[in-house]
C-alpha cells in the first residue's frame, strides 16, 4: 500500500510544465521580400547543406578539412559527450541504490559494563530508493537532458560560424590575388611611362620633376606590393589554423571575379529561426534547463520520502553464514524528512532559481532579436553591394579608357605628365576597390546563409 501511495503521489509535481516563451515575429525580414501565402513554412536557403550551397570546389575542400579538424569544434563535440555522461547519470536517478558488503565487528567490553561477544560477522545488501513525489528527480533528469541538447546546438553553432569564416577566409584570399596582380600589372605601366618621361627628359621636353614625380609614384605602388604579399601569407595562416592543421599555403585555382555571386538568396519567414538557427535553439534549452532547476528546488522544499531495506547473514563465525535460516536477518525502514530550520535557505534558492529562469528567457528572446537583426542586415548589405559593386565596375572602366587617352594625348604632346600620373593612379585605386566589393558581395552571400542558420547541415 505504502508503494502504492508513493507511485500515485509520484504523478504529482509542484511546478508547471514547461511551455516555450512567446515571442511576436514579424510577416517578413526588413530588407527582404514578403513571403506569400500558400509559400512553404520555411523556404529558406538554410535547409541547404553547405556542399550545395557553395560552388566552388576548393572552398568545399576546406570547409571539409576544418569540419573534421577544426579544434573548437572537436572542444564542441566533447562537450556533447561530457554532457551525455551528465544526463546518463540524472536518468538512473529514479532507480534504487543497492550496496553490498561484509563487516566484522569487534568489542572490548570493560569489566564492569554489560558483556557482549567481541566478535560479530556480517555480509549485508542495501537498497535505498527516495519516491519522487514532488517531481523533483525528474526535474533534475529534464534540466540534464535539456543542457545535452543545449551542447549538441552550441556545436552546430560553432559549425554556421566556421564554415562563414572558412568562406569570408578563402573570398578575402582571393582579394589579395586579384589586387596583387592588379598592383603587378600597375607597376609595369608606372616602369613603362617612367621610361617614357626619361625620354622625354633626354630630349629636354620636360623637366627633371617629371623624372622625380613618375619615380615615386613607382615606388608607392611597388610599396604595397610587399604589405599584400604579407596579407596574403596571414590569411593563409587563419585559414589553416581554421582547418587545424599547421600555418602553410592555401591552394586556389580559381580567381575572384570568376566565381558568380547570387544576390535572390531565399530568406523565408523570421519564426523559422526558431529551428533553423543552433543559437537560438540553444537559448530555448537554456530556459527549459533553468525551468526544471526551478522544479528541482521547489521540490526540495516539500518532504521526502525514502525507503530503506538491509538484510543479509550474520554469525558469530563466518562459517556459521550457510547455515540458513538461522544466520538471515533483515530490516526494513521507511523515513519522511520535512526540512525545518533549511527551510528559509531552500526557499532563497528556489527564488534565485526563478530569476535564473527569467534570465534565461530573457536571453532567448535576446538572442532571437540578434538573429532576426542579423538576418535583416544581411539581406541588406546584400543588396546594397550589389549597387555599389556595378558602380564601382562602371568607374573602373571609365578610368581605364581615361588612363589608355592620357597616354596618347600624352605622346601627342597634348597632356602633361601629371595628368597620366593622376589618372592611372586613379585606374589602379578604382581596381582595388572592385576587389573589395567583390569580396564583400561573396562574403555577404555566405553572412546571409550564416545568419539564417544555414552550415550545420
Amino acid at each position: 500500500m505504502l508503494l502504492v501511495a508513493c507511485a500515485s503521489m509520484a504523478a504529482c509535481g509542484v511546478t508547471r510544465e514547461y511551455k516555450q516563451p512567446d515571442v511576436a515575429f514579424p510577416d517578413a525580414y526588413r530588407g527582404g521580400k514578403p513571403v506569400s501565402k500558400g509559400s512553404p513554412a520555411d523556404t529558406s536557403v538554410a535547409l541547404l547543406p553547405y556542399r550545395s550551397f557553395f560552388a566552388d570546389g576548393t572552398l568545399r575542400e576546406l570547409i571539409d578539412s576544418a569540419m573534421v579538424h577544426n579544434i573548437d569544434l572537436q572542444i564542441a563535440l566533447k562537450n556533447i559527450d561530457y554532457s551525455r555522461q551528465t544526463l546518463n547519470a540524472a536518468q538512473l536517478g529514479l532507480l534504487p541504490s543497492l550496496n553490498i558488503g561484509a563487516q566484522n565487528t569487534k568489542t572490548h567490553a570493560s569489566d564492569y559494563g554489560v558483556k557482549t561477544n567481541a566478535d560479530d560477522y556480517t555480509a549485508f545488501g542495501a537498497a535505498s530508493w527516495e519516491a519522487d513525489i514532488w517531481g523533483k528527480i525528474r526535474s533534475r533528469s529534464k534540466s540534464a537532458q535539456a543542457n545535452y541538447l543545449k551542447t549538441q546546438e552550441a556545436a552546430k553553432a560553432v559549425r554556421t560560424r566556421l564554415v562563414a569564416d572558412v568562406a569570408s577566409g578563402y573570398y578575402n584570399l582571393l582579394m589579395l590575388d586579384a589586387q596583387q596582380k592588379t598592383t603587378r600589372k600597375n607597376l609595369m605601366l608606372a616602369d613603362t611611362t617612367l621610361k617614357m618621361i626619361g625620354l622625354q627628359y633626354t630630349a629636354g621636353q620636360v623637366t627633371a620633376l617629371a623624372v622625380q614625380q613618375q619615380e615615386a609614384s613607382r615606388q608607392a605602388i611597388a610599396g604595397t606590393i610587399p604589405v599584400i604579399e604579407q596579407k596574403i601569407s596571414a590569411q593563409e595562416n587563419a585559414l589553416s589554423i581554421l582547418c587545424g592543421r599547421m600555418p602553410d599555403t592555401v591552394k586556389r585555382d580559381r580567381v575572384l571575379f570568376t566565381i558568380k555571386v547570387a544576390d535572390a538568396l531565399p530568406a523565408g519567414v523570421p519564426s523559422a529561426l526558431l529551428q533553423n538557427r543552433p543559437d537560438v535553439r540553444a537559448a530555448e534549452l537554456a530556459v527549459r534547463a533553468a525551468h526544471a532547476d526551478m522544479g528541482e528546488a521547489k521540490a526540495n522544499l516539500y518532504p521526502s520520502l525514502t525507503l530503506t531495506a538491509t538484510g543479509g547473514v550474520d554469525a558469530l563465525k563466518t562459517s556459521n553464514w550457510f547455515s540458513t535460516p538461522g544466520s538471515l536477518y533483515g530490516v526494513v525502514q521507511g523515513s519522511l524528512v520535512q526540512p525545518i530550520f533549511q527551510r528559509g535557505q531552500l526557499r532563497a534558492k528556489y527564488n534565485q532559481s526563478k530569476i535564473a529562469r527569467d534570465q534565461a528567457e530573457l536571453s532567448f528572446k535576446s538572442a532571437l532579436l540578434k538573429a532576426v537583426g542579423e538576418v535583416s542586415d544581411a539581406l541588406v548589405l546584400l543588396e546594397k553591394v550589389k549597387v555599389q559593386e556595378a558602380i564601382a565596375q562602371e568607374r573602373a572602366a571609365t578610368l581605364h579608357k581615361a588612363a589608355a587617352d592620357a597616354t596618347l594625348l600624352f605622346n601627342s604632346g597634348m597632356a602633361t605628365y601629371l595628368e597620366v600620373i593622376v589618372v592611372e593612379t586613379s585606374a589602379l585605386q578604382a581596381d582595388l576597390d572592385l576587389a573589395t566589393i567583390r569580396r564583400q558581395h561573396l562574403a555577404a552571400m555566405a553572412e546571409l546563409y550564416r545568419s539564417l542558420g544555414g552550415g550545420w547541415r
